[in-house]
């Protein structure tokens, strides 16, 4: 039977007081962002605002040009949404091939899609922009929906293959005896089974699609389509110590990656185990 002890009392204490520390740095971002330029540069960034204001979100949602937040949130909305589809559907389908194939060339090519996972992005940025050049993919939205689904799609299949590996294979055999085909047998029962594994999939990579800020600018600069981190960029250049406003468009930039992981969090849980267990 649990007792509640003093050590027991120490370890709330302690665990609350942690709680504080890594939330401080959270309420001085929201509170600041809501305060005057003048109670900004004279106030303490602990102290409430005095008035609450949210002139600072509709400066930040009205800027214009390279600092357009609300175009660059909506370019990253359609590149981060079309990217983790592709990602799924491909990711999953690849995955399950090679985890279910018994042939030779199925490991070496599992290897070869690990290899691509651990080598650094940066090293084929020229040719792939000279490629991207050449079939008038840079600057399009489309364009760097397929690059990211290129360059993250090793990372899916590794994380689908893991999956389908630690999946038995009784519900395929029982459904292939029913006269079910390979598609049915992958569409009606084998992807609703791991949907923990897409809720991880999803999340991962829409979080580093999301807030990826070197690709979008060498394969965006010069557009009109630039994403939320590069209009985060060029704004906030122009700021220099407007902290109220820049903090703005930082809890801008939040809301929708946060309220995307309130939504499939338990999906996350489940895969992130699920994953350690396999």
């Amino acid at each position: 039977m649990f007792r509640y002890t003093k050590l027991s009392l120490l370890r709330e204490i302690g665990m609350w007081a942690l709680a504080l520390i890594y939330l401080a740095p959270f309420y001085i971002l929201i509170t600041t962002a809501f305060k005057t330029d003048t109670e900004t540069a004279t106030g303490s960034p602990l102290a409430p605002p005095a008035e609450w204001t949210g002139e600072n979100f509709a400066t930040v949602l009205t800027a214009k040009g390279n600092s357009n937040v609300l175009l660059g949130l909506l370019n990253s909305i359609l590149i981060t949404g079309g990217a983790v589809v592709l990602l799924v559907l491909f990711g999953a389908l690849t995955g399950y091939v090679l985890a279910r194939s018994t042939r030779r060339w199925s490991r070496a090519v599992f290897y070869l899609f690990l290899i691509a996972i651990v080598m650094p992005t940066q090293l084929g940025t020229v040719p792939l922009y000279i490629g991207a050049r050449t079939i008038g993919l840079t600057g399009s939205v489309w364009g760097m929906i397929l690059l990211y689904a290129g360059m993250l799609l090793p990372l899916a299949i590794f994380l689908y293959a893991g999956f389908f590996r630690g999946l038995g294979t009784e519900y395929e055999e029982a459904a292939s005896i029913d006269g079910a085909s390979r598609t049915q047998i992958f569409v009606r029962i084998i992807f609703p089974l791991i949907s923990p594994a897409t809720g991880t999939v999803a999340i991962l990579c829409g979080l580093i699609i999301w807030n990826d800020f070197f690709t979008a600018l060498i394969f965006l600069g010069g557009s009109d389509n630039q994403t939320l981190p590069v209009a985060i960029y060029y704004y906030v250049g122009s700021l220099i110590t407007q902290w109220n406003k820049i903090f703005a468009i930082v809890i801008v930039a939040m809301i929708p990656i946060l309220a995307f992981y309130v939504f499939a969090q338990k999906k996350f849980i489940q895969g992130f185990a699920g994953g350690l267990k396999g």
